[in-house]
This record gives C-alpha cells, structure tokens and sequence, in this order.
C-alpha cells in the first residue's frame, strides 16, 4: 500500500476575488458557540469559486454576546433574511427553516483567523432571477 501525501494544490491558498457571488442557502440550524451562546449558523452553496470554496458558512450569535454586538448581529440577519425575498416583523419566530433553499448574492471578502486567510461574508442582497441550476448569474467583482 502506497503511502498518501499532501500534494502542492493541498496547500495553496488561492482565496476568491472579494466581490458579490450568487449563492444559495443549503442549510441553516441553531447551535451554540464556544463560548456556549446561542447562534444560528447558515450555509452557503456558492457559484462562480473554485469547488473547494463552494461551501462557506456564516454565524449570528443571538444569545449572550454584548448589547452592540446582539443589536449588530440582529440588523445582519434582518438584512440576510430580506435578500432572500422574506419580510421579518416585530414578533415574528426567528425560524432557520424559513431560510433553507433560499437565493441570494452575498459579498464575500478577506480575513484572517489563526494566522490563515480566510473569506467571510460581508454583506447580503437580493438576487436576479434564478437559472436553470438555481444559481442567478448577477455577479460583480472588486479588485483586491
């Protein structure tokens, strides 16, 4: 039996082009942080990367963080549920169901967590009508 190596395309890091990406939400589920906060945790299906960035998630800490940061993270998920076409009002169920299979653009940029870069989603928008794949082919690109 042969032994298995890292090859040199398993250690390049070639992150996508900040910018907008049609991407669809796979799922979404409510799991709690390191620090034991409630949070809900949204994954993207990407078009238009490289296959091993086609899968992102993003998290919304709903319980626990500091006040700035709850009221902060509640406007992103006003505005993530408003680009999917969803119109949240006072008292409504905040229901990760509601979200799954939905389309949208998201605005994905550069970070850095543990010394490695990473993407991260920066903002959220409605998308054009959907293709025959589901993905929306309004994508537009910023220089690094």
């Amino acid at each position: 039996m042969s032994k298995i190596r890292f090859e040199a395309q398993d250690l390049r890091i070639d992150l996508p082009i900040p910018g907008w990406y049609p991407a669809q939400i796979q799922d979404a589920r409510f799991c709690r942080s390191a620090c034991g906060n409630r949070m809900l945790q949204v994954r993207f299906a990407l078009a238009d990367v490289d296959v091993s960035y086609q899968r992102l998630s993003e998290y919304f800490v709903i319980e626990g963080a500091t006040p700035f940061g709850l009221v902060m993270t509640r406007r992103r998920l006003v505005d993530l549920y408003r680009a999917t076409g969803l119109d949240p009002q006072p008292g409504d169920e905040i229901a990760a169901r509601d979200l799954v299979g939905r389309a949208l653009d998201v605005e994905l940029g550069h970070d850095t967590w543990q010394g490695q870069p990473r993407l991260k989603v920066l903002r959220h928008r409605p998308c054009a009508e959907p293709a025959a794949d589901g993905f929306h082919r309004t994508v537009s690109r910023v220089d690094p």
